[in-house]
């Protein structure tokens, strides 16, 4: 006998973490989220900060996701 019922549950591990709570957030961002902030900050039509190269992964995160919302992009 099999039980087809799965739980209404939300594994933890795939909950979305605050930046500021990474334990990795500190290291220098991504090739990829380098990459991303470049596409959106062109798409906001805005340019790119003089910080740009020292933003660590938690900066570069927040900044993805305050760009998509301006520019109507991701979640």
């Amino acid at each position: 006998m099999t039980d087809d019922h799965k739980a209404d549950t939300v594994d933890p591990g795939t909950a979305e973490k605050d930046p500021a709570d990474w334990t990795t957030g500190d290291e220098p961002m991504t090739g990829p989220q380098r990459s991303y902030l470049e596409t959106l900050l062109q798409q906001a039509g805005e340019d790119a900060p003089d910080d740009l190269d020292k933003l660590n992964k938690s900066e570069a995160s927040r900044r993805i996701d305050a760009l998509q919302e301006k520019t109507g992009r991701g979640n």
